[in-house]
Parts: structure tokens; sequence; C-alpha cells
């Protein structure tokens, strides 16, 4: 066997290390195609996946536009009394209860009258004193003056003292202020017995009005006591069959709201049911609450069916304008501007660089309210007037607009 010689050893590693490098740098040549072919599938991937952009409309319409305000408030009966005494005492006696229906005069309770019956008598008698008092006083007037007649003749004959004869015309003088005094006297002891007439007269109770009694808040044996405020006994309002809401329209809207214009309102109790109003009156007088400021709007609404109670809550709209057969187009249409070139969104693919995808260009858009529609070349405005709004339609006038235009409200993506 032949021993190999240093030199053949050294050879032969060198041809080892050839090849060696020979396959690695095959190996990086192949990682590399791949590589490459890898990123140019993600890019082609990618712009296959670049968004495009596409515009939502909606188009403009004919039709009726309401602006309306809403507002809360109370339903309430269209007059509503509170009854009180106007005398104290005893109550002795209740002939309604709550929901009785009554008319005007009707007896409602009567407060014991036998303290007022005797005050009454007493003024009666001080009356027929009076009276008396007076009618003597015309005697003696009647009398003095009889006197005085004789007396001057006598005196113009000399046949009395001119002493005497001035007494007589004193007694005379007296006579007469006796007679004035006894009629003032007469005339305040009949206003007495009026007056205590009227204090017995009160201790019945009656309705002032036709209506219904709402509430009673007394019961027979109480004890009222009329002072310095007028003790109330019972509640009564007129005709249910019409009725009003006191609805408390805020400070920004009240300017809007005149007599004469349609209402509609509903109650928790009857959601299903809407009821027609009229506004009837916007009272001056500002209800602050909390710092914030309204005003009080009478609502007259008919109630035949007897659905609506005094003291429901009502929540209101009341319609301040209304437009009729008129060009409306959608509030988002107002609101659209188009996106500018450069601002579109964007998209990512590992290893290449962003960019937003390119809208077409797009005019200036206008000063003043417009709308956009789509053009050959992108998207143009509509200059437009507006003229009222609902919050969702706007009444517009615009040259060249018509009812099913088109109008562009966003902007959606699709991909490519």
């Amino acid at each position: 066997m032949a021993v190999p010689t240093p030199d053949s050893e050294l050879d032969r590693l060198l041809e080892e290390g050839k090849h060696l490098a020979r396959r690695r740098r095959r190996w990086w040549i192949a990682a590399g195609v791949i590589l490459a072919a890898g990123a140019m599938a993600a890019l082609a991937s990618g712009r296959s996946r670049e968004p495009r952009l596409r515009f939502e409309t909606q188009p403009a319409r004919q039709g009726d536009l309401e602006v309306t305000i809403t507002a809360t408030g109370k339903v309430q009966g269209v007059n509503t009394v509170e009854v009180g005494a106007e005398v104290s005492g005893r109550v002795i006696e209740v002939l309604v209860d709550h929901n009785a229906q009554v008319r005007a005069g009707d007896l409602l309770a009567r407060i014991d009258p036998e303290p007022f019956e005797a005050t009454l008598e007493e003024a009666v008698a001080r009356l027929h004193v009076a009276e008396a008092a007076a009618k003597q006083a015309e005697a003696n007037l009647e009398e003095a003056e009889a006197n005085l007649v004789r007396a001057e003749a006598q005196g113009r004959e000399g046949l009395i003292a001119q002493q005497d004869l001035d007494a007589i015309r004193a007694a005379a003088a007296r006579a007469r202020a006796q007679v004035a005094s006894a009629k003032a006297q007469l005339r305040l002891e009949r206003a007495n017995v009026a007056a205590a007439r009227t204090r017995l007269d009160r201790t019945e109770i009656r309705s002032p009005i036709d209506g219904m009694v709402l509430s009673r808040l007394v019961e027979p044996g109480q004890t009222v006591t009329a002072g310095f405020q007028t003790p109330v006994l019972f509640k009564v309002t007129a005709d249910l069959t019409r009725m009003r809401v006191h609805a408390q329209v805020d400070e920004s809207d009240v300017g809007k709201v005149e007599p004469g214009q349609r209402a509609r309102f509903t109650v928790d109790a009857w959601p299903e049911i809407t009821f027609e109003a009229v506004v009837e009156a916007v009272r001056n007088e500002p209800i602050e609450q909390q710092t914030v400021v309204a005003y009080e709007t009478v609502l007259a609404v008919e109630n035949p069916e007897g659905r609506l109670r005094p003291g429901m809550t009502a929540t209101v709209t009341i319609v301040v304008d209304e437009r009729k057969d008129v060009l409306l187009v959608p509030n988002a249409a107002l609101r659209f501007r188009p996106p500018m070139a450069g601002a579109g969104p964007r998209f990512f693919v590992p290893g290449i660089p962003s960019r937003p995808s390119a809208p077409p260009s797009v005019p200036q858009a206008p000063r003043g309210p417009a709308v956009w529609v789509e053009g050959p070349e992108g998207p143009r405005p509509v200059p437009v007037r507006t003229l009222a709004t609902d919050g969702n339609f706007t009444h517009v006038q615009a040259q060249g607009l018509e009812p099913g235009t088109p109008l562009i409200v966003g902007v959606a993506e699709t991909a490519g």
C-alpha cells in the first residue's frame, strides 16, 4: 500500500475547499432568486388589493318639509278653580266627592251657620234701633223747626226776647244735626246687616263654574280658619272635553313660535296616540331653572273621548314652518367634501413603502353651501341656496339640480 506524501495531501484538501465554496455560492444564488420572486409576488398581491374610491349617493327629491321644535309640558283643564272658605268655622256637611260633575251654584259643603245667624240677628236688632233713632230725630227736628217759625214771627213783632229767639234757633240746628247723625248710623247698621248676611251666605260653599271636582280637601267635622290665606276645600275644573297643554319652550326656540301654529303631542298613558293641538298663546314671563330660561306656551286640544287627564306629562312637537312640494336634498350631501389628491387611505405591504390611493383631481369647493355630483372627470360642486331644514333634509334652490339627481353623501372603498 502506497503511503501518501505531504504534497498530495495538500492538493486534495485544496480541491475539497474549492468544491465546498462552489456549493455555497450556488445555494446563496438560489436563496436570492426565491426572495426576489416572493417580493414580486407580494407586490403584485398588494397592487391587486389597492383600494379604489367609490362614492355613496342619495337622490335629491321633491316633497314636503316640516320644521319643528320640541318641548315638554303638562296637560291642564281649560279653567281650574280652587274653591275655598271665606269664613272660619266647623264643616258640618260635605256634599260632593272626587270626579263629581257639578254646575255653577251647586252646594259643595256647609260650614256651621249658627254663630253667623246670631251675628245677623244682632245686626238686624241694631238696625231697628238705628231706624227708631232716626225717626225720633226727624220728629225732634220737625218740632224744633215749628218752634223756630213761631219764634221768628214773634220776634218780628217784638213779642219775644232776642235771647230766647237765639236759643230756639240753636235747638233747631241741633235737631238737624241729630237727624244727619241718625241717618248715618242707620246706613252703618244696614251695612252691618248686609255684611252679616254675606258671612252667613258664605257658610255654604258653592261651585263657581260648571265642571268636575278634581280634588276634595275637607271632611265633615274639620274646622277651617280663613285668615290671611283662604283655605282650599275643593278644586273644580271646567268641562274636560277641552284641555290645554302648558309647555315650556326653550329661549332659543321661542322666537319661532306663534299663535295658530299646528302642534302635536303624546302622553305616556297613550303612547300609540298622537294628539293634535294648536298654539293658543306664548307668554312673556320667563321661567328660569338652573340658568336655563324657557317661556310658557299654551296649546289648545280637544278631548272628546276623555283620554287626557289633568297633570299628564306631554311631549310636544310644534310645527314652526311648513314647505309643500319643494326641492329637498339630504343634509349629508351638504356636509360632504371630496378628498383632495394625496389624501386618500393608506395600505401596507411587507417590505414595500406605504403610499396613498390617489383620487381623481377635484375642483375647488365654492364659497357657501354646495352639493357634489359625479361627473366624467370626478365630482363637481353645485352651489345651492338653503332655505329651511328639518335636521335630515334641507329645502334648497339651485340651478341645474333636479329631483332624482344622485348627490354624493360619502366615500366608500372597494378592493381593486
